[in-house]
C-alpha cells in the first residue's frame, strides 16, 4: 500500500528541513550510516541485557521479543506540543466526568446527547458500579490516548485508552538510551524531561487514596511474569518505590485489603492494576480467575480501597463510544473539542453500514472491543479475499465494528535495513488524573516498520522512538 500524501516531520512538500528538526537534520547529515548501525546495535544489546522485552499471545515459541528502538527521534516544538496537552487535558476530564455520571445520575443519556442502549448494553459496562461512589470523582486516573497526524499535519485523537493502557515504560527507557547513546545531541536542544513520571504517577495515586487515609500504601498488581507487559508492571513498581503483587499476595479481610508481607498483613489502600475488569474479583466476575483476589470488589465498593483505573472505566474508551467524546466535551464542560477525532462510521446504523460496505476497500474498519491491531480490515493493504471474507463477518454482524478513513498517517525518518527512510507513526500520551489533570511532554511514538504499512503495535511488528518535546 502507498499513502501518496503524507506530512513529514522532518521535512515540508518541498525537501526543506522544519525549523524543529534543523540543527538535528544537521547531525544526521554527517553521522554515517555505519556509525548508526552500530548504535542500533548497541541499544539492541543493552535493551536485552535489561530485560527490557514483551511476549505475543499466540506464539508458539512462547519467547520475549524486544520492541524495536528506532535512533532518530520524534520531535515536537513547543507550540504543537501546548495546544497538544491543552486539549489531552480537557478530553481526559471529559471522559472522566462522562464514567461518572453513567455510574450516577446518567444526565447525559437523560439528555438524548448519546443513545442509552449505546452505553447500558455495552459489554464494559459495570452495573456492579451502579451508585459506587469512588474518591475525587476519577474514574481513569492514568489514560494513554492515541494521537495521529494526517496529511496536511493536523492532529486527530485515534482512540482512548482507560482501562489498563500500558507503554509509558518505553517512553522512559528510550529517553534513557538516547542520552546513553548520544549523550551530545542534548546539548544541541532543549529537550523536555519525562524522568519525572513515576514521581507524578505515585502523587497521583497516593491523592486518589480512600477518604481518611493520610500516608496511603501503593502497590502495582500484575497477573504475573508470563504477562506481555510485565516488564513494564516491575519497572514502574521499582521506580516508584512500592511493592510489586499478584492476586494471591492479598487478602480481604473486614472489608479491607491487605497484602502479606515477612512482617505479617499490611493494609493496601490504591491497586495500580494492571488486570482486566473480568479478572480482579472471582467472586465477583469470572469464578474460574487465579488472578484476583477474592471479595475486591466488596472492599472498593466499601470504599476501603481504590482501584486504578476504576472498574468500568472500560465504557468510555470502547470504540463505539469513541464518536461521542466530542459531544461528552460540549456537555460537560461547555467548550468545543481542541482536539478532533477521526471521522468514524458506526456499522451498528444502516446507512453506515451501507457506506462501508460500498467502500470496504478504502476503509480500516475495527473491532469495537479490539486492541493491539487485531480483528481489523485495513482495506488499501488487503486482497479481494480478505475483503470478501471481512465483508461476511461485518454483514454478520454489525454493531461490533467501526469504520475510518485511511488516514495518511505522518512520517518520521526512521533507521532502517536500507538505510534512513520515512515510517508512518503515532504518538500515545499519557494523561495523569489526580489533584491536578496532568502530564510529562512527549509520550511513547510508535512506528510501523514495515515499509506502507500504517500499523504500529508491537505485537504487528511495529517499533518505538523516544519523543522530543522542545521547551520554548
Amino acid at each position: 500500500m502507498t499513502i501518496k500524501h503524507f506530512h513529514n516531520e522532518m521535512t515540508d512538500d518541498a525537501g526543506r528541513v522544519r525549523p524543529h528538526y534543523a540543527s538535528y537534520a544537521s547531525w544526521l547529515s554527517e553521522m554515517p550510516e555505519e556509525r548508526l548501525a552500530q548504535k542500533r546495535a548497541e541499544a539492541d544489546a543493552l535493551f536485552h541485557r535489561h530485560g527490557i522485552t514483551f511476549a505475543v499471545y499466540g506464539e508458539n515459541s512462547g519467547t520475549e521479543r524486544l520492541i524495536p528502538f528506532d535512533i532518530i527521534p520524534r520531535i515536537i516544538p513547543a507550540d504543537e506540543w501546548h495546544t497538544l496537552a491543552a486539549g489531552l487535558r480537557q478530553r481526559v476530564k471529559a471522559l472522566n466526568l462522562f464514567i461518572c455520571d453513567i455510574y450516577h445520575e446518567q444526565n447525559i443519556l437523560k439528555a438524548g446527547r448519546i443513545p442509552a442502549e449505546q452505553v447500558l448494553n455495552n459489554a464494559q459496562y459495570r452495573k456492579v458500579m451502579q451508585g459506587v461512589d469512588v474518591a475525587r470523582d476519577l474514574y481513569a486516573h492514568i489514560a494513554g490516548v492515541d494521537i495521529v497526524r494526517a496529511g496536511q499535519g493536523e492532529y486527530y485523537v485515534l482512540e482512548d485508552n482507560l482501562r489498563v493502557p500500558s507503554g509509558v515504560s518505553y517512553m522512559l527507557e528510550n529517553r534513557k538510551m538516547m542520552m546513553r547513546l548520544f549523550p551530545r545531541l542534548f546539548s544541541r536542544y532543549r529537550v523536555a524531561p519525562v524522568d519525572r513520571y513515576p514521581d507524578m504517577l505515585l502523587k497521583t495515586l497516593r491523592s486518589v487514596a480512600p477518604t481518611g487515609v493520610a500516608d496511603p500504601t501503593v502497590v502495582v498488581m500484575t497477573p504475573g511474569a508470563y504477562n506481555s507487559a510485565y516488564f513494564e508492571h516491575a519497572f514502574l513498581a521499582q521506580q516508584m518505590g512500592v511493592e510489586l503483587v499478584e492476586g494471591q499476595d492479598m487478602f480481604v479481610q473486614d472489608e479491607q485489603v491487605f497484602m502479606r508481607t515477612t512482617r505479617g498483613p499490611q493494609r493496601v489502600d490504591v491497586i495500580y492494576r494492571r488486570i482486566d475488569d473480568d479478572f480482579l474479583d472471582p467472586l465477583a466476575f469470572r469464578p474460574d480467575s487465579v488472578l484476583g483476589v477474592p471479595g475486591l470488589l466488596q472492599a472498593y465498593r466499601a470504599g476501603r480501597v481504590t482501584l486504578s483505573n476504576a472498574i468500568g472505566s472500560g465504557v468510555a474508551d470502547d470504540k463505539s463510544i469513541y464518536p461521542y467524546v466530542p459531544e461528552m466535551i460540549r456537555f460537560y464542560l461547555d467548550e468545543e473539542p481542541i482536539l478532533h477525532n477521526v471521522p468514524t462510521f458506526m456499522c451498528r446504523k444502516k446507512e453506515d453500514l451501507s457506506h462501508v460496505l460500498d467502500h470496504l476497500a478504502e476503509l480500516v474498519v475495527k473491532e469495537v472491543h479490539g486492541a493491539g491491531g487485531y480483528g481489523m480490515l485495513v482495506g488499501p493493504a488487503s486482497t479481494k479475499a480478505e475483503i470478501k471474507a471481512f465483508r461476511e463477518v461485518l454483514v454478520a454482524h454489525p454493531e461490533r465494528y467501526i469504520a475510518q478513513p485511511t488516514l495518511a498517517l505522518s512520517a518520521c525518518p526512521t533507521f532502517v535495513e536500507s538505510g534512513i527512510a520515512p515510517r508512518h507513526i503515532d504518538l500515545r500520551p499519557f494523561v495523569l488524573s489526580g489533584e491536578e489533570v496532568q502530564l510529562v511532554p512527549g509520550g511513547l511514538t510508535r512506528v510501523a516498520l514495515r515499509e506502507g504499512s500504517l500499523v504500529v503495535n508491537s505485537s504487528q511488528g511495529g517499533g518505538t522512538k523516544d519523543t522530543w518535546v522542545l521547551e520554548a
